[in-house]
């Protein structure tokens, strides 16, 4: 039987309070403007990225009241920030001007070789190339990469509303499942690779191939859909900007590598992240403005997610245990829709027998479904901070991302269940 405590019970109001606040930010920013006298708390409270960081704080001083102070630090200290403070460095390394200018010239060369319009080209490959290679710089950063150059390109010229909601909706979801080449960069794969011993060839041959036949179809179709108006779109013009040195863009992918290889170590990234702000400052000619900002609220989102999805458990882990096979994969590309992709994963590992078939549509069904929200995938939050200024009110509605995410779903869905 579920006998949960006072605190995972509040803790699960709280958490359904933030989910319906996400949905919700829209409303506060139209009381921002019909009340100008408190127009700071209502902006805030509609900033998405601060809805799990601000219940998280409210579940800390629940904890606080009820249980003292001792218990409150505790159970903050007993939570693993980690993935938040590596999602913060990795995306200001790859938000820098030689990582991005690097990227544009390889995806600009890639885009010649097509035997279509250059700027269906680029469109196609920021949506399908920029996605996979996360299986090796990590979704996080191929998140950041993509979405940055989707917004100093395409979402800088005057398209249309449909066409950026459709562009959102692919992308997340391609960033969801084109991580799961390898075992290391998708965020629900590498809460249970070690323990369930998933190797590179695993992730090749059971989730690798399917997640790439659905990445290139998903480009493929939203490309075709929006063909006359991405034909229309002229890309923009590099030949006037200073190129970055080499050796400039050598140091920058050395720092990015070794973020990446030290993912799990903050202490040793957290080191390099510093060096690498002390290399920035010294070569401040070939930087662009740093994307802190952007940076730190998604890192914020993401611990808030940390510390109310703590406390979710006790309702999560006994829902997914009662389903078969087939009700775990939609199950979890369901459940991942309000709440973080890797927490489901996270809550499988904990369990012992779990078959090979069981495992498998746990972990596809929550990579299926991380584009339908943006607390489902954590690389999210990234993408709508970068993004979000291009929409109408400087933000991207949750239920417009929703109805955007569902055709590139299904074709994720219909690749992991039936190919």
């Amino acid at each position: 039987m579920i006998n949960p405590t006072s605190v995972q019970l509040i803790a699960a109001v709280l958490f359904a309070l933030a989910i319906i606040h996400t949905f919700s930010t829209k409303y506060f920013e139209h009381l921002a403007h019909t009340q100008p006298r408190h127009a700071g708390i209502w902006h805030l409270l509609g900033e998405v990225e601060v809805v799990f960081g601000f219940w998280a704080m409210v579940l800390i001083l629940f904890i606080f009241a009820i249980s003292g102070k001792h218990e409150a630090i505790t159970y903050l200290e007993s939570r693993d920030f980690t993935e938040p403070m590596f999602v913060f460095v990795i995306m200001v390394i790859a938000g820098t001007r030689p990582i991005l200018d690097l990227a544009a010239s390889t995806v600009q060369r890639a885009a010649f070789l097509l035997p279509i319009n250059q700027g269906m080209a680029m469109y196609f490959l920021l949506l399908a190339f920029v996605p996979l290679l996360g299986s090796f710089i990590t979704e996080p950063a191929a998140m950041t990469l993509a979405a940055l150059m989707l917004r100093d390109t395409l979402f800088s010229k005057e398209i249309s509303t449909k066409l950026k909601y459709a562009t959102v909706g692919v992308l997340f979801v391609n960033v969801s499942i084109g991580g799961t080449l390898t075992p290391f960069a998708a965020p629900p794969v590498l809460m249970v690779a070690a323990k369930w011993d998933w190797d590179i060839w695993f992730m090749m041959t059971n989730f690798g191939w399917k997640a790439a036949v659905a990445v290139a179809v998903n480009a493929c179709a939203v490309t075709w859909l929006f063909r006359n108006e991405l034909g229309h779109v002229r890309q923009k013009d590099n030949t006037a900007e200073e190129k970055t040195p080499f050796p400039v863009v050598l140091v920058h992918l050395i720092f990015l590598t070794l973020v990446v290889v030290f993912a799990h170590h903050p202490a040793a990234f957290m080191g390099l992240f510093l060096f690498f702000i002390g290399f920035t400052a010294a070569y401040q000619q070939y930087q662009n403005p740093l994307i802190l900002r952007e940076s730190l609220l998604v890192a914020f989102f993401l611990a808030g997610l940390v510390v109310l999805g703590g406390q979710q458990q006790w309702w999560l882990q006994p829902l997914l245990m009662d389903m078969d096979d087939t009700a775990v994969f939609f199950g979890a590309a369901a459940l991942t829709a309000i709440t973080d992709n890797a927490a489901l994963t996270y809550l499988g590992s904990l369990v012992e027998g779990l078959s090979q078939e069981f495992k498998i549509a746990l972990v596809a069904g929550a990579v299926a479904g991380g584009g339908l929200t943006v607390i489902a995938n954590a690389p999210n939050p990234a993408g709508f901070a970068i993004l979000k200024s291009k929409f109408d009110e400087q933000s991207i509605h949750p239920l417009g991302l929703l109805i955007a995410a569902l055709p590139p779903t299904l074709v994720a869905i219909i690749a992991f269940r039936v190919l």
